[in-house]
């Protein structure tokens, strides 16, 4: 069956105009100006408090009042980690590599790094401003800290709107696309075929609560994250002779010293830091939605976890992926040439065997399916920060399901460009609020520095910063139990 034409050429000509508009000059510069700002004025937070990262990984989980426990700070950083591991480290880097030349991966590491500081800010944030939720826990992000940090309720209903169609719609169709592709890949069925499976499976959790599905999911995701990342390691260590050289291409790369095709040097820019901002999502506005669900004793704990979650994403997983890709001999770049999900299988296949593109295919099934779930509580969380409503929210659920079958079937560079041009829109409205808000993180930042100093497990307090917090009430005295003399490690 050919679904080809299903995407209708108007909706192509302003995905492609807005890409054009938004990828220029300005977001890569807004990106590039956003982590120099979060970076030189937080005197390089992802460096300077690296190790602080790894201490606070090892916290145990806060006792709320209620004498429940909270999500850990290492839980955290594995629900981050499983969210992000997946379509982009695979997928997404293969793509970046056939576009932009090996270059790309340096522009992704470039991103990452200053990202790092970018998602430190947004996260703190999330933390400061949240709020407490039906079932007891948290909830927050973006459109959170707009309301509550700059009084704009209007800008988190735009943002929310915006993240709703991003992740439930959107994301959620190029999800469905690189299962699709894959499985047509490495057992040539028709993509409508896997359409139809994934959109049924969808429909089962989002309408008829089979809570099973999901939490079978989250469980196994890690397990063959870890899976995943073992066998990457061992096809390293096996070529270890050949990582020397890999790292070589892709710095020479990167400048144009040795392009691996005309105007190289540009595309590979662009295409690291796309699937660089797809990957690790700093700066996006999608990751604070995760963090402000953690129960942390103050907002930079937080903060931190998700800088780590970047360095960890890109820095480790994408490029161990991306060496074994520029270890495949036949390797072709250009817009003409493969690309996505089927490059990583054929680059698994040429160091495995066959069953290396069965086993991305796997892999990637688990990693894709469980971002189409979280994609979707993202987009009903945020739908409900506007209004709760049972029509629109059903409306919804069936919009989701129903592009889960579209993306399946909609052509590879179609459901990238969108994605581009929707993530685009989302950073551009993030970070806008995020340097608007910057000031808080610097006092909250502060105050922990100074806790630390004093040898005492930092707890926050709205009274202990200058800026108003008046309109913030989860931050106080009996907020969570603690011991005073609790000492920092």
């Amino acid at each position: 069956m050919d679904f080809e034409g299903i995407i209708p050429d108007w909706f192509k000509s302003i995905v492609e105009v807005g890409n054009t508009l938004l990828w220029g000059d300005f977001l890569i510069g807004l990106l590039i100006l956003a982590g120099l700002y979060f970076s030189i004025s937080s005197r390089f937070v992802q460096f300077r408090w690296f190790r602080e990262m790894f201490r606070v990984l090892k916290e145990k989980a806060e006792s709320l009042p209620d004498g429940s426990k909270g999500i850990s700070p290492f839980k955290a950083f594995t629900i981050s980690a499983a969210s992000r591991v997946g379509t982009g480290n695979i997928a997404g880097v293969a793509t970046a590599i056939v576009l932009g030349g090996p270059g790309a991966v340096f522009w992704m590491w470039v991103i990452a790094f200053f990202g790092a500081a970018t998602a430190f800010f947004e996260s703190t944030l999330a933390q400061v401003f949240k709020v407490k939720d039906r079932e007891g826990g948290f909830r927050g992000g973006p459109a959170y800290y707009m309301e509550k940090g700059l009084d704009q309720r209007w800008l988190g209903i735009f943002f929310a709107i915006l993240i709703t169609v991003t992740f439930g719609f959107v994301f959620n169709g190029l999800q469905s696309n690189t299962i699709a592709h894959a499985y047509e890949e490495a057992f040539n069925i028709d993509r409508w075929v896997i359409g139809v499976i994934i959109a049924a499976f969808t429909a089962l959790v989002i309408f008829g609560g089979a809570k099973w599905v999901a939490n079978v999911t989250g469980y196994i995701v890690p397990v063959m994250a870890v899976i995943y990342l073992a066998v990457v390691l061992v096809i390293l260590i096996i070529n270890y002779d050949q990582i020397i050289p890999m790292i070589s291409t892709i710095f020479a790369n990167a400048f144009g010293i040795r392009e691996a095709f005309g105007g190289a040097v540009g595309a590979a820019i662009l295409n690291g830091f796309q699937r660089g901002l797809f990957s690790n999502e700093a700066g996006m506005g999608s990751a604070p939605n995760a963090a402000a669900a953690a129960a942390v004793s103050h907002p930079v704990k937080q903060g931190l976890i998700q800088s780590l979650g970047v360095f960890f994403d890109t820095m480790v997983v994408c490029t161990a992926t991306a060496i074994i890709i520029l270890m495949y001999t036949d390797l072709e770049y250009g817009a003409d040439a493969i690309q996505g999900i089927q490059v990583t299988q054929a680059a698994m296949t040429s160091q495995i065997g066959s069953f290396g593109a069965t086993f991305i295919a796997i892999v990637i099934l688990l990693f894709a399916y469980s971002s189409i779930l979280g994609n979707f509580f993202y987009g009903q969380s945020n739908l409900n920060y506007i209004k709760e409503n049972k029509g629109v929210l059903f409306t919804f659920k069936a919009l989701v399901v129903i592009m889960v079958f579209i993306g399946a079937v909609m052509d590879l560079e179609t459901a990238w460009a969108t994605a581009d041009m929707f993530m685009a829109l989302m950073a551009v409205t993030n970070l806008v609020a995020v340097f608007a808000l910057s000031s808080i993180v610097f006092q909250v930042a502060a105050d922990y520095r100074s806790q630390l100093k004093q040898g005492i497990n930092p707890v926050f307090q709205t009274n202990n910063i200058k800026a108003d917090l008046s309109d913030v009430d989860e931050w106080g005295e009996n907020r969570y139990s603690y011991r005073e003399n609790d000492t920092a490690e």
